[in-house]
Protein backbone atom coordinates (compact mmCIF):
# COMPACT_ATOMS: atom_id res chain seq x y z
CA UNK A 1 0.00 0.00 0.00
CA UNK A 2 0.75 3.66 -0.46
CA UNK A 3 2.78 4.88 2.35
CA UNK A 4 2.21 8.37 4.09
CA UNK A 5 4.18 11.38 2.72
CA UNK A 6 5.89 13.41 5.09
CA UNK A 7 7.14 16.85 5.57
CA UNK A 8 10.09 17.34 7.61
CA UNK A 9 12.23 20.61 9.34
CA UNK A 10 15.20 20.26 11.21
CA UNK A 11 17.52 22.30 13.43
CA UNK A 12 20.60 21.59 15.53
CA UNK A 13 22.59 23.55 17.93
CA UNK A 14 26.08 22.10 20.01
CA UNK A 15 28.10 23.39 22.40
CA UNK A 16 30.87 24.13 19.93
CA UNK A 17 28.87 26.94 17.97
CA UNK A 18 27.93 24.22 14.91
CA UNK A 19 24.66 24.64 13.54
CA UNK A 20 22.14 23.53 10.63
CA UNK A 21 18.39 23.84 9.54
CA UNK A 22 16.81 21.78 6.67
CA UNK A 23 13.54 21.23 4.72
CA UNK A 24 12.71 17.59 3.31
CA UNK A 25 9.42 16.76 1.65
CA UNK A 26 8.79 12.96 0.96
CA UNK A 27 5.78 12.14 -1.59
CA UNK A 28 4.17 9.00 -2.91
CA UNK A 29 2.00 9.31 -5.91
CA UNK A 30 -0.52 6.53 -7.92
CA UNK A 31 -0.57 3.92 -5.63
CA UNK A 32 3.15 3.83 -4.68
CA UNK A 33 4.15 3.88 -8.77
CA UNK A 34 5.98 7.47 -7.95
CA UNK A 35 8.27 8.55 -5.04
CA UNK A 36 10.07 11.31 -4.73
CA UNK A 37 12.36 12.83 -1.77
CA UNK A 38 14.23 16.21 -1.88
CA UNK A 39 16.20 18.14 0.92
CA UNK A 40 17.65 22.07 0.77
CA UNK A 41 19.38 23.42 3.93
CA UNK A 42 22.43 25.48 5.31
CA UNK A 43 24.89 24.44 8.02
CA UNK A 44 27.74 25.95 9.51
CA UNK A 45 29.79 22.69 11.21
CA UNK A 46 32.95 22.73 13.64
CA UNK A 47 34.31 19.26 13.35
CA UNK A 48 37.03 17.15 14.43
CA UNK A 49 39.70 15.31 12.64
CA UNK A 50 42.47 12.90 13.22
CA UNK A 51 45.70 14.25 11.63
CA UNK A 52 46.98 11.69 8.80
CA UNK A 53 50.44 12.56 9.67
CA UNK A 54 51.76 9.60 11.51
CA UNK A 55 53.90 11.98 13.73
CA UNK A 56 51.13 13.32 14.65
CA UNK A 57 48.96 10.26 15.29
CA UNK A 58 46.14 10.71 17.31
CA UNK A 59 46.43 14.35 17.12
CA UNK A 60 42.77 16.39 16.71
CA UNK A 61 42.88 18.64 13.90
CA UNK A 62 39.45 21.93 13.87
CA UNK A 63 38.11 21.04 10.80
CA UNK A 64 35.09 23.99 9.88
CA UNK A 65 32.45 23.54 7.06
CA UNK A 66 29.43 26.26 5.65
CA UNK A 67 27.76 26.65 3.18
CA UNK A 68 24.50 25.32 1.25
CA UNK A 69 23.02 22.16 -0.22
CA UNK A 70 20.07 21.31 -2.22
CA UNK A 71 19.24 17.12 -3.04
CA UNK A 72 16.42 15.39 -5.05
CA UNK A 73 15.58 12.05 -6.16
CA UNK A 74 12.67 10.74 -8.28
CA UNK A 75 11.58 6.80 -9.02
CA UNK A 76 9.29 5.18 -10.90
CA UNK A 77 8.13 1.84 -10.51
CA UNK A 78 9.57 -0.56 -12.70
CA UNK A 79 8.24 -4.21 -11.93
CA UNK A 80 6.83 -5.63 -8.67
CA UNK A 81 8.83 -4.03 -6.13
CA UNK A 82 11.27 -2.69 -8.34
CA UNK A 83 12.25 1.10 -8.79
CA UNK A 84 14.04 3.11 -11.34
CA UNK A 85 14.85 6.79 -11.29
CA UNK A 86 17.67 9.36 -11.46
CA UNK A 87 18.56 12.20 -8.45
CA UNK A 88 20.43 15.62 -8.81
CA UNK A 89 22.65 16.92 -6.00
CA UNK A 90 24.09 20.57 -5.42
CA UNK A 91 26.27 21.22 -2.55
CA UNK A 92 28.13 24.82 -2.08
CA UNK A 93 30.71 24.85 0.56
CA UNK A 94 34.06 26.21 1.87
CA UNK A 95 36.20 24.54 4.76
CA UNK A 96 39.35 25.18 6.59
CA UNK A 97 41.38 23.24 8.46
CA UNK A 98 43.57 23.83 11.31
CA UNK A 99 46.91 23.19 9.37
CA UNK A 100 47.11 22.49 5.98
CA UNK A 101 47.02 19.30 5.00
CA UNK A 102 48.04 17.88 1.62
CA UNK A 103 46.32 14.28 0.04
CA UNK A 104 46.59 13.07 -3.26
CA UNK A 105 43.19 11.31 -2.53
CA UNK A 106 40.90 14.40 -1.17
CA UNK A 107 40.21 17.67 -2.04
CA UNK A 108 40.75 19.82 0.62
CA UNK A 109 40.73 23.24 -0.87
CA UNK A 110 38.68 25.84 0.57
CA UNK A 111 35.93 26.56 -1.38
CA UNK A 112 34.40 23.84 -3.39
CA UNK A 113 30.93 23.57 -5.33
CA UNK A 114 29.84 20.06 -5.88
CA UNK A 115 27.13 19.50 -8.89
CA UNK A 116 25.86 15.58 -10.32
CA UNK A 117 23.42 14.39 -11.83
CA UNK A 118 23.24 10.33 -10.99
CA UNK A 119 21.04 7.20 -11.33
CA UNK A 120 19.12 4.93 -8.68
CA UNK A 121 17.61 1.27 -8.71
CA UNK A 122 15.52 0.20 -5.41
CA UNK A 123 13.43 -3.13 -4.39
CA UNK A 124 11.19 -2.21 -1.59
CA UNK A 125 8.80 -4.84 -0.17
CA UNK A 126 8.66 -3.12 3.28
CA UNK A 127 5.47 -3.08 5.33
CA UNK A 128 6.59 0.46 6.99
CA UNK A 129 9.22 2.54 5.60
CA UNK A 130 9.12 4.59 9.00
CA UNK A 131 9.72 1.50 11.35
CA UNK A 132 9.75 -2.12 9.09
CA UNK A 133 8.97 -5.44 10.96
CA UNK A 134 8.72 -7.51 7.32
CA UNK A 135 10.14 -7.19 4.23
CA UNK A 136 13.40 -6.24 2.18
CA UNK A 137 15.17 -2.75 1.18
CA UNK A 138 17.90 -2.37 -1.80
CA UNK A 139 19.31 0.75 -2.79
CA UNK A 140 22.01 1.41 -5.28
CA UNK A 141 23.50 4.84 -6.77
CA UNK A 142 26.00 6.52 -8.51
CA UNK A 143 26.20 10.44 -8.59
CA UNK A 144 28.57 11.58 -11.43
CA UNK A 145 29.71 15.08 -10.32
CA UNK A 146 30.85 17.34 -13.37
CA UNK A 147 32.74 20.53 -14.47
CA UNK A 148 29.91 20.64 -17.37
CA UNK A 149 27.20 21.09 -14.29
CA UNK A 150 29.30 23.30 -12.34
CA UNK A 151 31.83 21.24 -10.36
CA UNK A 152 34.70 22.45 -9.54
CA UNK A 153 36.23 19.03 -10.30
CA UNK A 154 35.04 15.25 -11.26
CA UNK A 155 34.68 12.66 -9.44
CA UNK A 156 32.17 10.04 -8.91
CA UNK A 157 30.05 8.97 -6.00
CA UNK A 158 28.50 5.33 -5.55
CA UNK A 159 26.63 4.21 -3.04
CA UNK A 160 25.15 0.37 -2.07
CA UNK A 161 22.94 -0.68 0.86
CA UNK A 162 20.52 -4.32 1.35
CA UNK A 163 18.38 -4.56 4.91
CA UNK A 164 16.38 -6.94 5.55
CA UNK A 165 13.84 -7.02 8.51
CA UNK A 166 11.92 -10.21 10.12
CA UNK A 167 9.13 -10.83 12.46
CA UNK A 168 10.42 -13.28 15.38
CA UNK A 169 6.93 -13.09 17.21
CA UNK A 170 4.76 -10.67 18.08
CA UNK A 171 6.41 -8.31 20.18
CA UNK A 172 10.28 -8.94 18.56
CA UNK A 173 11.95 -7.99 15.44
CA UNK A 174 15.12 -8.77 13.88
CA UNK A 175 16.82 -6.92 11.69
CA UNK A 176 20.08 -6.29 9.96
CA UNK A 177 22.42 -4.50 7.35
CA UNK A 178 24.78 -4.42 5.02
CA UNK A 179 26.07 -1.17 3.32
CA UNK A 180 29.20 -0.16 1.14
CA UNK A 181 30.49 3.06 -0.52
CA UNK A 182 33.10 3.74 -3.34
CA UNK A 183 34.04 7.13 -4.18
CA UNK A 184 35.88 7.64 -7.48
CA UNK A 185 38.97 10.54 -8.29
CA UNK A 186 39.74 13.19 -5.80
CA UNK A 187 36.91 13.57 -3.97
CA UNK A 188 35.86 16.85 -1.85
CA UNK A 189 37.19 15.67 2.45
CA UNK A 190 33.21 16.28 3.52
CA UNK A 191 31.87 14.03 0.52
CA UNK A 192 34.19 11.37 1.47
CA UNK A 193 32.63 7.60 2.03
CA UNK A 194 32.02 7.09 5.76
CA UNK A 195 31.95 3.80 8.26
CA UNK A 196 27.56 4.27 9.00
CA UNK A 197 27.29 2.61 12.37
CA UNK A 198 27.03 4.32 15.86
CA UNK A 199 29.62 4.53 18.78
CA UNK A 200 32.24 7.15 17.37
CA UNK A 201 32.40 10.42 15.45
CA UNK A 202 31.85 9.76 11.72
CA UNK A 203 34.67 12.12 10.75
CA UNK A 204 37.20 9.56 12.46
CA UNK A 205 36.81 7.21 9.75
CA UNK A 206 36.70 9.10 6.29
CA UNK A 207 38.21 7.04 3.40
CA UNK A 208 37.58 6.44 -0.65
CA UNK A 209 35.82 3.24 0.26
CA UNK A 210 33.88 1.88 3.34
CA UNK A 211 31.72 -0.75 4.15
CA UNK A 212 29.80 -1.88 7.27
CA UNK A 213 27.60 -5.08 8.52
CA UNK A 214 25.17 -4.53 11.91
CA UNK A 215 22.21 -6.21 12.85
CA UNK A 216 19.50 -5.37 15.95
CA UNK A 217 17.06 -6.44 17.66
CA UNK A 218 13.63 -4.73 18.75
CA UNK A 219 11.28 -5.31 21.20
CA UNK A 220 7.88 -3.75 21.68
CA UNK A 221 7.04 -4.14 25.26
CA UNK A 222 4.37 -1.95 25.26
CA UNK A 223 2.09 0.18 23.31
CA UNK A 224 4.55 2.99 22.59
CA UNK A 225 7.62 1.67 24.75
CA UNK A 226 10.53 -0.55 23.48
CA UNK A 227 14.43 -1.29 23.98
CA UNK A 228 16.56 -2.38 21.04
CA UNK A 229 20.00 -3.86 20.95
CA UNK A 230 22.79 -3.80 18.29
CA UNK A 231 26.40 -4.89 16.69
CA UNK A 232 28.15 -4.29 13.86
CA UNK A 233 31.58 -3.80 12.63
CA UNK A 234 32.87 -1.95 9.25
CA UNK A 235 35.71 -1.10 7.51
CA UNK A 236 37.66 1.69 5.71
CA UNK A 237 39.73 2.31 2.74
CA UNK A 238 42.25 4.96 1.67
CA UNK A 239 41.57 6.41 4.86
CA UNK A 240 42.26 10.30 5.56
CA UNK A 241 43.46 9.40 9.04
CA UNK A 242 45.90 6.22 7.08
CA UNK A 243 44.20 3.97 9.31
CA UNK A 244 44.98 -0.03 8.30
CA UNK A 245 42.10 -0.66 6.17
CA UNK A 246 42.77 -4.65 7.70
CA UNK A 247 41.41 -3.15 10.86
CA UNK A 248 37.90 -3.33 12.08
CA UNK A 249 36.01 -1.10 13.30
CA UNK A 250 33.79 -2.34 15.97
CA UNK A 251 30.04 -1.29 17.45
CA UNK A 252 27.95 -2.27 20.31
CA UNK A 253 25.32 -0.95 22.30
CA UNK A 254 21.50 -0.55 23.33
CA UNK A 255 18.87 1.61 23.38
CA UNK A 256 15.03 2.93 24.12
CA UNK A 257 12.36 3.49 21.68
CA UNK A 258 9.25 5.72 22.45
CA UNK A 259 6.48 5.94 20.04
CA UNK A 260 5.67 9.47 19.06
CA UNK A 261 2.86 8.70 16.29
CA UNK A 262 1.71 4.97 16.62
CA UNK A 263 -0.98 5.59 13.16
CA UNK A 264 2.60 4.86 11.48
CA UNK A 265 4.89 3.40 13.82
CA UNK A 266 7.63 6.56 14.26
CA UNK A 267 9.61 6.06 17.26
CA UNK A 268 12.27 8.50 19.17
CA UNK A 269 15.09 6.41 19.40
CA UNK A 270 17.90 7.00 22.41
CA UNK A 271 21.16 4.69 21.31
CA UNK A 272 24.27 3.98 23.93
CA UNK A 273 27.13 2.89 21.49
CA UNK A 274 30.41 2.27 21.79
CA UNK A 275 33.55 1.53 19.87
CA UNK A 276 37.21 0.17 20.01
CA UNK A 277 38.22 3.58 21.80
CA UNK A 278 35.00 5.77 21.92
CA UNK A 279 31.80 6.17 22.93
CA UNK A 280 28.14 7.88 22.21
CA UNK A 281 25.12 8.87 23.04
CA UNK A 282 22.49 9.23 19.50
CA UNK A 283 18.97 10.50 19.95
CA UNK A 284 16.80 10.43 17.09
CA UNK A 285 13.66 10.20 15.41
CA UNK A 286 13.37 7.11 12.88
CA UNK A 287 15.12 3.88 13.54
CA UNK A 288 18.62 3.94 12.60
CA UNK A 289 17.90 1.58 9.44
Amino acid sequence: KQPASLTAAAGMYTSNDSRAFGLAQQNYWKNNRWRFTGAVGVADLRLSLLAPDESASGVNLDWRINGKFLYAKLARRLAGNWYIGGLTRLIDANQTIETEVGSLDFDTGSEIVSAGLGVLLEYDSRDNPFNSSSGRYFTASGLFNDESFGSNSTYQSYNAAFSSYHRLTESLVLAWELQGCKRGAKTPLWDACTVKLRGFPATNYLGKSSSSGQAEARWQLSDRWGLAAFAGVGYVVSSFSEMDERESIPSYGAGIRFTVLKAKGINLRIDYARSSDSDAVHVSVGEAF
